[in-house]
């Protein structure tokens, strides 16, 4: 039985993206080809509105690293999103580990990065669905 139980936490209750959000999302990935694109999700409400954008990130064709010592001490931010460059959009296992430490809804989007090129997941790594609202 794990030391904390954060399944009553209204972060892990979010279920919906804003379309203007995820087409964010996709055109950030698409501008950073070939090299992966990176951010945190904020949300309120269970719906992610907005990027939270890290300075120092540093993004390759196989790899986006955080400067976690960046990120702000932010209630409202519930997990992350990259791209893979590649129209692939399965987790690997470090990106099962960064879901596991950080975040309950985490996004990976797919070349060519069209709206539907991508996939969420749980902070346990499974796929989970997102609504997409405006």
């Amino acid at each position: 039985m794990p030391l904390f139980d954060f399944s009553n936490d209204p972060r892990a209750k979010v279920d919906r993206i804003r379309k203007r959000t995820l087409k964010m999302i996709m055109e950030a990935s698409k501008s950073s080809y070939p090299s992966e694109f990176a951010a945190f999700l904020r949300a309120e409400e269970g719906v992610i509105r907005e990027l939270v954008l890290l300075p120092g990130t540093v993004s390759g064709g196989s790899h986006a690293i955080f400067r976690m010592s960046m990120l702000p001490v932010d209630f409202t931010i519930v997990g992350t999103v990259h791209s893979h460059p590649s129209p692939v959009s399965l987790p690997s296992d470090a990106d099962l580990e960064l879901f596991r430490k950080y975040g309950w809804v985490h996004m990976i989007t797919r070349a060519p990065y069209e709206m539907d090129c991508w996939n969420a997941y749980s902070g346990r790594g499974e796929m989970i669905d997102l609504k997409v609202v405006d």
